[in-house]
């Protein structure tokens, strides 16, 4: 038994997945001509009250293509410096869109209004770049899954429809955030101009993300996806895949935070623990005491057939998902019971 927790996109379909994506109608996407691609659009629009959508191979893309169609070379955005925009997709948002990146130090990866009013430079003062967008995370990857008040980001909104700014969401993991508070889709697809959603994280799927947005903005996205070779042919059998799992495995995430809690209550009693982030979706980030190696505890867990990452900077980061099931939990929480420096 491998124990694997080092992110929720090491899931794979369910047999009923594989069923839906054998049976779906496919077509060449290339040429809008999937129907099963077209019905997961039209679907996912519908959902948050948006006119239009696109399906993409990867998060990565989906919001590179975004910062791209808000932005123009030479812009500036503004993000947490703990963003996945920044820290994980290679560059890109100055690689594919010529722009910058202000960072704002916010809480877990979360910034407030008051702190983006700050960053905002004068249009008219031309020796700064541009600021032209703002850019949410909801969860947080780096910042452990902390979720945004959604009054914070209604007045992160306000603020940028007073400096005519745009507003996107990388929404990877939305759909976890979206669980535990239940706020409706449709609240988000009010207040963003673009929101980017993932399918092969905790909704389980092998492949795809989605932009959405309205229908000028989704047709410059089309272009783009193009030149960055992003489109794909009968990828309806993907799109089956993440139908599937929308009408299906949405509400099986509240079981991943509440083992990911768990594992908080567990890691806070350990010994060797130093800190462990506040836990509000699937993923723990904690830190070990000075005395014990970082490279040690993970080895000693992986002896024991535990899978687990490394963020750096004395983090480690623990994600529970939907093939996490509930011997490995019981499992996994009695090695750490027992371990011992």
């Amino acid at each position: 038994m491998i124990v694997n927790l080092i992110s929720d996109t090491v899931t794979k379909p369910t047999k009923k997945m594989l069923e839906a994506i054998l049976k779906a109608k496919v077509g060449d996407d290339v040429f809008k001509e999937d129907p099963t691609v077209n019905k997961l659009e039209e679907k996912i629009a519908e959902m948050f009250n948006k006119s239009s959508a696109l399906f993409f191979p990867s998060g990565t893309m989906t919001n590179q293509v975004a910062i791209k169609i808000n932005t123009q070379p030479g812009d500036e955005l503004i993000c947490d410096h703990f963003s996945h925009i920044y820290n994980y997709e290679a560059g890109g948002v100055s690689f594919n869109s010529g722009v910058s990146c202000k960072l704002i130090l916010g809480d877990r990866g979360r910034i407030t209004a008051n702190q983006v009013d700050k960053m905002i430079n004068k249009p008219d003062f031309y020796h700064s770049p541009k600021t032209s967008l703002v850019c949410l995370e909801n969860t947080t990857n780096k910042g452990g899954g902390a979720i945004y008040d959604f009054n914070e980001i209604k007045k992160i909104k306000d603020l940028c429809i007073q400096n005519n700014l745009l507003f996107h969401l990388d929404g990877a993991r939305l759909w976890n955030a979206l669980v535990e508070t239940e706020q409706k889709p449709k609240n988000y697809g009010e207040v963003f101009d673009t929101i980017s959603l993932c399918f092969s994280k905790g909704l389980g799927c092998p492949v795809g993300s989605i932009l959405v947005g309205d229908k000028e903005k989704i047709n410059k996205a089309l272009r783009i996806r193009k030149v960055l070779g992003g489109g794909m042919r009968q990828s309806g059998y993907l799109a089956a895949a993440a139908i599937y799992a929308i009408d299906n495995h949405i509400d099986d995430l509240k079981k991943d935070h509440i083992k990911a809690k768990e594992i908080e209550a567990a890691l806070n009693k350990a010994e060797f623990i130093k800190k462990v982030e506040p836990v509000s979706t699937n993923i723990i980030i904690f830190s070990l005491i000075d005395k014990v190696d970082e490279n040690n505890f993970i080895n000693k867990l992986k002896e024991k057939n535990i899978l687990i990452i490394s963020l750096g900077e004395e983090k480690l980061r623990i994600v529970t998902h939907r093939d996490y099931t509930n011997s490995q939990h019981d499992y996994f929480l009695s090695i750490i019971s027992k371990m011992s420096f």
